[in-house]
């Protein structure tokens, strides 16, 4: 399978791209960073700067179809960057129109509010982000990992830090394992 990673090129919590990106290619499977701008993208320990990554493609150079799941990781500022971009809010919204799984952690569910892909949604988030999943119609919980699927096919798999990151690599790396098996079925 190959996963795309969308990050923006400044503010991404730099353990919650690493190690969801080791799971994947632990499970066998392609991670592809995927950014608004070509070059590299700037992670943080909190708020402290850390490693950059290389992009491998931009969201204009990409589509739903190149991509059998997405990430996203979080960072306060990388989704807020994230959900300023139309292209990447677009990208978002099309892995669910598609019915393909993602997954988010962190802040990173304000991408989706932005994609308006929570309405009817059980997930979770760091806490800070509670009210406005909830205006956006989406069942905001306190819990390590949660799975949710809203009928079409798409599975959102959400968490809410980086003490939660097992959890949430175990957990979506099997639903994305099962939604790719799935599709082969098709």
């Amino acid at each position: 399978m190959r996963i795309a990673f969308l990050v923006a090129p400044e503010g991404v919590e730099q353990v919650e791209l690493t190690k969801p990106w080791q799971a994947v290619a632990d499970a066998g499977d392609t991670p592809e960073l995927v950014s608004t701008a070509s070059g590299h993208v700037q992670a943080f320990n909190h708020l402290d700067k850390a490693d950059t990554f290389p992009v491998d493609r931009t969201v204009e150079e990409v589509s739903v179809d190149d991509y059998d799941a997405l990430v996203l990781p979080g960072g306060v500022a990388n989704p807020d960057a994230l959900r300023m971009d139309e292209g990447a809010v677009a990208l978002v919204r099309s892995f669910f129109d598609a019915g393909k799984p993602v997954a988010a952690i962190c802040h990173a569910p304000w991408t989706l509010v932005e994609a308006d892909v929570v309405r009817g949604r059980r997930l979770t988030s760091w806490p800070s982000l509670r009210t406005d999943i909830r205006n956006a119609g989406g069942d905001w919980v306190d819990e390590e990992v949660v799975v949710s699927g809203d009928g079409s096919g798409t599975t959102l798999v959400t968490s809410r830090k980086p003490d939660d990151l097992k959890a949430f690599c175990d957990t979506f790396t099997a639903e994305f394992r099962k939604a790719g098996q799935g599709s082969r079925a098709a």
